[in-house]
């Protein structure tokens, strides 16, 4: 019974979290499915050349240029433009021809269909294979060009640099159809059929387009689903949080830097009912331990209440990326005020922190843009501005800075009386 309970409100805390997050994706719309693709190599005219007409083995060179669209993380769509150069190496007649192409293709991510996340996350294979039109021309008038159709099929390996580009190495075979002159030009092949053969090879770059994270090519089934169920727990933990132990989970804690032990109500604010901005249980530990015992006259304790300033206790703090105090966190400013008012030959260090996250050189500007809105808040409340000292403290490394809680803890202004 215990456990079909515990399931019931799980279940509702699910469905909760889920209608108060914006409505998820469908997988389809997920991902990104446009890439360019651009690549350049060697080639190797196999098929057909005129008698003592020949290329190196390794010949300069090929470029390519295509678009690609993926229907899903499997399969989709390329329409590519590809050139090629051919020259005789230096045991054959010289001759200079030009080869164009023009394909459309289907793709197929063989890394997604043989499971590579198994084993590897940066690296995957493309196999392509379509059909095209190709132009075979010598840099000579007096030849004709040769217009000729063409198969070709490759295998294109992937190295992911980032979720925007990978590295790609392709080796390609293009068999052409009706090919009526040779590679070389020098000769007619009168080649019927897919006669004529020739390999590319060539290295380049991916470059995904779109607005979501991730490209179809690294999208892994049930991926998008898992992640969601996943960002839901973790906002709930998150929710769950209590930076301050105060017994108010974080979502709901109006003052999230109570101090350790004090009473607080149920939105996580110090209890504190004459309203003079000190923690009626702080106060009630002072009064009864640190107040003169002469006379009725209540005398705080100075030394306490600066070893209190110095020691960071009283705070003003910060949203992220912000230089004004959030609201909750005035009382600590408040107290400051209350001090120097007290203690009129008391000057105070106003320092301000930031943390980890941005350039050091940002949050260097940003701890002292927190200071001085703080120094103009006092100068404002009529405290002598030669009372006021600023300095900025800049990054704050002592929290760990992938702990949201954590860095909120360190977006602060603290102070030192001197």
């Amino acid at each position: 019974m215990k456990k079909i309970i515990l399931t019931l409100v799980f279940a509702s805390v699910m469905t909760t979290m889920s209608a108060q997050t914006e409505t998820v994706k469908s997988t389809e719309d997920a991902f990104n499915k446009w890439s360019v693709e651009l690549a350049g190599g060697f080639n190797k005219p196999q098929r057909p050349m005129s008698a003592g007409y020949s290329t190196s083995l390794i010949s300069p060179y090929v470029v390519d240029l295509g678009v690609r669209y993926m229907f899903n993380n499997k399969f989709g769509l390329k329409a590519d433009f590809g050139y090629n150069s051919f020259t005789g190496e230096k045991e054959s007649i010289d001759f200079d021809t030009k080869y164009y192409r023009v394909d459309l293709q289907g793709v197929a991510n063989l890394g997604r269909i043989m499971s590579f996340e198994t084993w590897t996350q940066t690296i995957g294979l493309l196999g392509h294979a379509g059909v095209g039109l190709s132009l075979l021309e010598r840099e000579d008038p007096s030849y004709k060009k040769d217009r000729i159709g063409n198969f070709m099929a490759g295998l294109t390996g992937q190295i992911k640099l980032s979720d925007r580009i990978s590295l790609t190495g392709d080796f390609t075979t293009i068999l052409n159809a009706k090919q009526n002159m040779a590679f070389d030009g020098a000769s007619s092949s009168n080649t019927r059929g897919f006669g004529g053969i020739l390999f590319n090879g060539t290295a380049g770059i991916t470059v995904y387009l779109g607005k979501n994270v991730k490209h179809a090519d690294w999208v892994l089934d049930n991926e998008d689903r898992f992640n969601v169920i996943d960002n839901r727990l973790t906002a709930i933990e998150t929710k769950m949080l209590d930076a301050d132990n105060d017994g108010v989970a974080d979502y709901l804690d109006q003052e999230p830097n109570t101090a350790a032990g004090a009473m607080v109500d149920t939105k996580g604010r110090s209890i504190d009912k004459n309203n003079n901005n000190v923690p009626d249980e702080t106060e009630d530990y002072i009064m009864k331990n640190y107040t003169s015992k002469a006379d009725s006259t209540t005398v705080y304790d100075n030394e306490l209440i600066k070893s209190l300033i110095n020691g960071g206790y009283v705070a003003a703090y910060f949203d992220f990326d912000k230089s004004k105090p959030t609201n909750v966190s005035s009382e600590g400013i408040d107290f400051i005020l209350t001090y120097l008012r007290n203690n009129p030959s008391a000057s105070v260090d106003i320092i301000g922190h930031a943390d980890e996250l941005g350039r050091s050189a940002y949050n260097d500007k940003l701890s002292n843009a927190r200071a001085t809105n703080v120094k103009n808040t006092l100068v404002k409340a009529n405290v002598d501005a030669a009372r006021l000292n600023v300095i900025a403290a800049g990054e704050d490394t002592s929290v760990d800075k992938d702990s949201d809680a954590a860095r909120k803890l360190v977006r602060k202004v603290t102070f030192r009386v001197k």
